[in-house]
């Protein structure tokens, strides 16, 4: 795991100077800037997350889908950006990270009572006095199918996971591809996907709960129509037709929603060559 950039992959000062310099630039701004995207393979989408980054300059990243072990992860791409990088990977498939121009302090792996050789799902890390999560739930594949259950215990574990180890009366920001489409809205063809995966009850339920913790949907708290998406399939021309899902969030403490100035889904790497299936969603915070 890094969590550091070195001196001579960014060519100015050391870490600790770079990030006491990013976080005095962010607090005279006011503003700290936090996405999330599933990149659907680090190394296929590396040059297409470099240019977003370069473009849109976020002070936080978060990454699920990096399908990448920690030692094949690009971390020196990103360093030279001025990127710090918290991650945990694993051969093709999973994997998560933290990308953050500003100090990150208490790392953790995993989740509450997980195997250390379970999935990479979660990461987590105190950015600028905000705790942050990056999640990648389970996909559940068929109501039918064992993973079904496996996603809805996931799930269970994350609210055990916020439980005992963030407090809702802080900052706390959880965020990620959670495999769930939360209403109507969310869907582009309801009746279609009513009681199958991603828009079945017992997924509403479970993600109720890890809401009730006392978390906000951001992009509900700013937008209330429907047709925006946050994935397409890559099969049937789902993103020309928008035949999509909104499945990424970014969930806030109440703090941090009265904070929270936009909220918004960028479709523009979507329309790129071999582009992910999902698209960043990135909150600003006062």
């Amino acid at each position: 795991m890094h969590t550091e950039a070195r001196d001579k992959r960014l060519g100015r000062g050391g870490p600790e100077q770079l990030g006491c310099e990013r976080e005095r630039a962010v607090l005279r701004r006011a503003e700290v800037k936090v996405a999330t995207w599933n990149v659907n393979s680090i190394r296929a989408r590396l040059d297409h997350a470099c240019d977003w980054l370069e473009r849109v300059q976020p002070d936080v990243l978060c990454m699920q889908e990096t399908k990448v072990t920690d030692d094949d992860f690009p971390t020196d791409e990103f360093m030279r950006l001025g990127y710090g990088v918290a991650m945990t990977g694993q051969l093709s498939y999973n994997g998560v990270a933290i990308l953050s121009r500003l100090p990150m302090k208490e790392i953790t792996i995993g989740l509450s009572g997980h195997a250390a050789d379970a999935d990479r799902r979660a990461i987590a890390a105190t950015i600028a006095g905000v705790r942050i999560f990056s999640v990648y739930v389970p996909n559940g594949k068929s109501v039918s199918s064992p993973s079904f259950v496996e996603k809805l215990a996931w799930l269970e574990s994350l609210r055990t996971t916020l439980d005992e180890t963030a407090n809702p009366n802080s900052d706390v920001l959880v965020c990620g591809d959670f495999n769930i489409a939360t209403d109507e809205r969310d869907v582009y063809a309801p009746e279609l996907f009513r009681g199958k995966t991603h828009f079945h009850p017992d997924e509403h339920r479970a993600l109720a709960k890890i809401r009730e913790f006392g978390l906000k949907d951001a992009f509900r708290e700013h937008h209330a129509e429907g047709g925006l998406y946050s994935w397409w399939d890559y099969r049937g021309g789902g993103f020309r037709k928008n035949e999509g899902l909104r499945i990424d969030y970014v969930f806030l403490s109440e703090s941090l929603a009265k904070r929270c100035t936009s909220v918004t889904m960028d479709t523009e790497p979507r329309r790129l060559d071999k582009p992910s299936d999902h698209i960043p969603v990135m909150v600003e915070l006062s």
